[in-house]
């Protein structure tokens, strides 16, 4: 839900950003693995330290190269399946450290075995709905249907509770509790995404495979 309004903004924001790493001669290649590392390190160095505030202001200034790469391959009329390729593979990465380093946490000093559980099947699920629209696009199915909780909204609802919750570091009462929360939205909503994704494939598939007979059959 989120993509379709949030992309088209920041792509217009960060297209003077993108034009310049072009006349500098950055690679959009370059900024996608720059932009994965930087996430990497941001989840996995401060998250397991609890460092939430910290580590969001890391995470999200890495995670728009995500946009800068896609914004630079356009303006050079390079955009690629290897283009694509790369960036939707670093994506399922950067994903799993962000969910890695909280239940890393959890498993550790935040010492809750139930939220490490959550953040584990936030970081499986994910991975599984990316995995759905993937395999299913690649038997020729539109997988035509917005989930629930895609990309955009585990990330923007997972680094703005942790962020949040790092404020609490700072003398900030309460918002500790804003993280579990939103571990739980995200899962449960993953969860649904999932199964709204497994439905349509089912459908699509069905509906592809009655048009085969009948071409068959005629």
């Amino acid at each position: 839900m989120l993509n379709t309004y949030a992309r088209a903004f920041f792509t217009r924001v960060l297209t003077p950003f993108a034009a310049l790493l072009i006349r500098l001669g950055v690679s959009p290649d370059a900024v996608t693995l720059v932009g994965t590392g930087g996430v990497v390190a941001g989840a996995l160095v401060f998250f397991p330290l609890g460092e939430f505030f910290w580590g969001t202001i890391v995470i999200t200034l890495f995670v728009f190269s995500d946009l800068v790469d896609g914004n630079m391959a356009r303006q050079l009329g390079r955009s690629s399946r290897w283009g694509a390729f790369l960036d939707s593979t670093l994506d399922r990465v950067a994903d799993s450290a962000i969910f890695g380093g909280l239940a890393l946490w959890y498993a550790g000093a935040g010492d809750s075995l139930w939220l490490c559980a959550v953040a584990i099947f936030c970081l499986a699920s994910g991975q599984v709905v990316s995995y759905t629209k993937a395999r299913g696009e690649s038997i020729g199915l539109p997988v035509n249907v917005n989930g629930l909780v895609e990309r955009a909204e585990r990330l923007v609802i997972t680094l703005v509770a942790a962020g949040l919750a790092g404020l609490h570091a700072f003398g900030v009462p309460g918002v500790q509790y804003l993280l579990p929360v939103a571990l739980w939205v995200v899962a449960v909503g993953s969860a649904v995404t999932l199964a709204q994704r497994v439905v349509t494939v089912r459908r699509e598939s069905a509906e592809a495979d009655a048009i085969a007979q009948g071409g068959n059959s005629a």
